[in-house]
């Protein structure tokens, strides 16, 4: 019987458990993806009391935790590798680096654009496009002659990588329009993967993606 009324550093024994099952929650869902704060409010108000024991134990696997709460999202990236190496190896990344497409960079680009032009104007901080508007985007970047049926191919299979990669979420047709078309909205995270310095330089990027797209369908037009 004494042992239950014994103290407890950490808010006694009733209080221990739930801390340890929502850092675990939180950091499998932080090890699997991107955790917004308007998909589960519960967890992102867990996240904001536990954040240091979260970067604690993101620290152990070398990862560090991007949190930002304005914005309202979190995820967990590589550490920078340490500018002098000792001969130690280091262990695998548990977060892998992706190499991207130019077609899917595009979309990322003109997407990232777009939602700089939506926060200039002062509307609603969601940006929700249909699959026409994004296609519309890209369609000036792709080379001319390029026919409708094929626009669409490339960008339905773009959009598809783009939403894999968390930059996209594909939203429910409204109540009574099954048929609507589909509609994405932005991801207020693209805007910590590509900041103020890269959207600068914005232009040159962009007419080096024209240049690169251009050859790569001159290519596969070659091949035939």
């Amino acid at each position: 019987m004494n042992d239950m009324h014994q103290d407890d550093p950490e808010g006694g024994i009733e209080s221990r458990p739930p801390v340890v099952a929502e850092l675990s929650q939180l950091m499998v869902h932080l090890l699997k993806g991107v955790l917004y704060r308007q998909d589960d409010e519960r967890l992102w108000a867990s996240l904001l009391s536990l954040q240091a024991r979260v970067r604690e134990q993101a620290a152990v696997l070398l990862l560090d935790l991007v949190l930002d709460e304005a914005e309202g999202y979190a995820f967990l990236k590589s550490q920078p590798e340490p500018e002098h190496a000792d001969a130690t190896p280091r262990p695998p990344r548990l977060i892998a680096r992706r190499p991207l497409s130019y077609p899917v960079s595009l979309m990322l680009a003109l997407l990232r654009k777009r939602m700089a032009e939506a926060d200039a104007s002062g509307g609603d901080t969601r940006l929700v496009l249909s699959r026409e508007e994004i296609a519309e985007l890209m369609r000036v970047f792709l080379p001319d002659g390029t026919n409708e049926a094929r626009l669409i191919d490339q960008v339905d299979s773009t959009i598809t990588k783009v939403v894999e990669l968390g930059y996209l979420r594909k939203l429910k047709p409204a109540a009574g329009a099954a048929q609507q078309a589909p509609r994405y909205e932005v991801g207020r995270i693209l805007k910590a993967f590509v900041d103020a310095q890269w959207l600068a330089d914005f232009d040159a990027r962009l007419e080096g993606y024209r240049t690169a797209l251009s050859g790569a369908d001159r290519d596969k037009d070659a091949g035939r």
